[in-house]
């Protein structure tokens, strides 16, 4: 009798399996639809808000909308503030939420001369990330310039500091007034900088740039003293290690090191 009843048991385990996956899979595409339907926070039009309109604070509230259509382009509650007095470009109708895109972007109508002080002058220099402090120089920055280059006595690779305590204006496009929320972020990186520098040393940098690579140092931004003594560095000062040694010293005495909560002077105690 069991023999007669086999298919038959066999088609039923078949029916259930078939039955747990369709469920499994009917169970996965409900949480898959689910997981875009997550509520965030975005900023939104309080009112109507037509082309030109200066935006203020009572003209925008904020609304949860489900993330899946929540993208970079819009407004989020955080950065609400960077979108206050500037102006729509398109009209807005309240409730809908707020894009970068709709609104008129400072860059636009920066102009670079207004920020180099009288006597001085803007110049510009190329930068990839190893020569930018990795792409951590920003706006309003103070700097170093490093040059290398090859002495044409010796022969020899040289590094010398060519000028110190320099302000950096601008990064690619952005300036230390830039409104960086309203600028793609596929345009915020940079791949050149700008320096205020005195006529004669926009000279320097302008040769320099012709023989050599240039390389920045980053400076606290307190930090505003000018080395005395400047120094360069040779192939025969890393071979030597005599001036590493006295440099090391310096360090010691010069440089505080902050290990978790406890600050120290290098070589010293806590």
């Amino acid at each position: 009798m069991l023999k007669g009843k086999t298919p038959l048991l066999v088609a039923l385990v078949l029916g259930i399996f078939a039955g747990v996956i369709a469920y499994s899979a009917v169970r996965k595409k409900e949480a898959d639809v689910r997981r875009g339907w997550n509520l965030v926070p975005v900023v939104v039009a309080a009112v109507d808000l037509g082309e030109g309109t200066v935006v203020t604070f009572d003209m925008i509230s904020q609304r949860s909308v489900p993330e899946q259509f929540v993208t970079s382009s819009v407004v989020k509650p955080d950065s609400a503030s960077y979108v206050v007095n500037q102006k729509v470009l398109v009209p807005v109708q309240a409730g809908d939420p707020l894009l970068w895109s709709q609104f008129e972007t400072t860059k636009a109508a920066e102009r670079l001369s207004a920020k180099v002080q009288k006597k001085a002058r803007a110049i510009t220099i190329d930068v990839g990330k190893s020569s930018s402090v990795g792409g951590w120089v920003r706006p309003n920055d103070h700097i170093d310039l490093i040059g290398t280059f090859k002495d044409p006595q010796t022969n020899e690779n040289v590094a010398v500091t060519l000028l110190q305590n320099v302000i950096v204006l601008a990064t690619g496009k952005v300036t230390g007034t830039t409104n960086v929320n309203l600028i793609p972020e596929n345009q915020r990186d940079y791949n050149n900088v700008s320096l205020m520098v005195i006529p004669e040393e926009a000279e320097i940098l302008v040769l320099a740039q012709d023989l050599g690579a240039l390389t920045l140092s980053l400076r606290n931004e307190d930090d505003v003293d000018a080395i005395e003594e400047r120094g360069r560095a040779t192939i025969a000062t890393l071979l030597s290690g005599q001036r590493m040694t006295v440099l090391a010293e310096k360090r010691k005495r010069l440089v505080t090191v902050i290990r978790n909560s406890t600050t120290t002077q290098e070589g010293g105690s806590p």
